[in-house]
């Protein structure tokens, strides 16, 4: 089955009554986690996108406390856990500043975290990181632009 393009989807759904839509919101969520996760942001965090970063600024915080230091491969494990979790709610948010926050909080956290970086996949886990926050910054408006290199700067010393 070959699925519709957005503007076939959008035609749609504006022609179906508005409880038709709802009870396809309602089962679009069921199905799907990241879909029902999508939709809590959309509806309940969306109007207040500070709060919400701040919300994962301390899961990402929650996750630092209990990262495993006993192993170099169980720690790589756990970063890239909270990682992906990052992305996911960038996702949802869509705004590049957002994103940009919660990196550069990961960094800062993986900075100030007492691991040793020694292992070479640590190394490059950070490095990317760094990289992918000089890519987001450039993309923001000027003004915040200079702020955020500021601090990735800070955090490649």
């Amino acid at each position: 089955m070959k699925a519709a393009s957005i503007s076939e989807l959008k035609q749609e759904l504006s022609a179906m009554p508005q409880k038709k839509v709802l009870e396809l919101c309602l089962r679009l969520a069921r199905y799907k986690k990241e879909n029902k996760e999508l939709l809590t942001y959309l509806l309940f965090e969306a109007h207040n996108e500070t709060a919400y970063v701040e919300g994962v600024k301390a899961e990402i915080e929650e996750a630092f406390t209990e990262l495993p230091k006993t192993t170099w491969y169980l720690t790589k494990k756990s970063l890239r856990k909270i990682l992906r979790a990052i992305t996911k709610y960038s996702k949802h948010t869509g705004t590049k500043e957002s994103e940009l926050e919660m990196l550069l909080h990961f960094c800062k956290r993986l900075k100030a975290a007492d691991i040793s970086f020694n292992n070479k996949a640590l190394v490059n886990l950070y490095e990317q990181q760094l990289k992918k926050l000089r890519i987001l910054a450039e993309s923001v408006h000027e003004e915040l632009k200079f702020d955020y290199i500021k601090q990735i700067n800070e955090l490649s010393r």
